[in-house]
């Protein structure tokens, strides 16, 4: 994979949760690698649904870095919506998530299930594996 950072959107923090075998296994290559994990924090928002394994969620949060949302940050997230022709809340996320990994230093990749707007977002910059 040969990555500096993997960063995970809520399908692949989610799938972390879940013990997805193919998100373990990516995670698994990622580490292997020496690659760090990081992630939005706004996506904790997405993955904290009723029927969440807390004490889980809990936990795996303590072994991420979590990036804030800052003013700074949701400006460069709006900006990445707007350079891609998205707008709304179905976006906003995801273009969190974006703003994260293009920021980080390079390379980066997003494990995602939203890979067509995350390439939008993200253009050639980021290497995005999806789900």
């Amino acid at each position: 994979m040969s990555l500096e950072t993997l960063v995970l959107d809520s399908q692949g923090f989610s799938g972390w949760i879940d013990r997805d075998r193919k998100v373990l296994g990516l995670l698994e290559l990622a580490e292997r690698d020496g690659a760090d994990l990081a992630m939005s924090a706004a996506t904790i928002i997405e993955t904290s649904y009723a029927s969440v394994d807390v004490v889980r969620l809990n936990w795996l949060l303590s072994r991420i870095r979590v990036e804030a949302v800052t003013k700074e940050s949701a400006r460069r997230s709006a900006s990445l919506l707007k350079a891609a022709g998205l707008h709304g809340h179905k976006y906003a996320i995801d273009a969190m998530v974006a703003e994260v990994a293009l920021r980080l230093p390079a390379p980066v990749a997003i494990l995602t299930s939203d890979v067509d707007d995350m390439v939008k977002l993200c253009g050639q910059r980021v290497r995005i594996i999806g789900l």
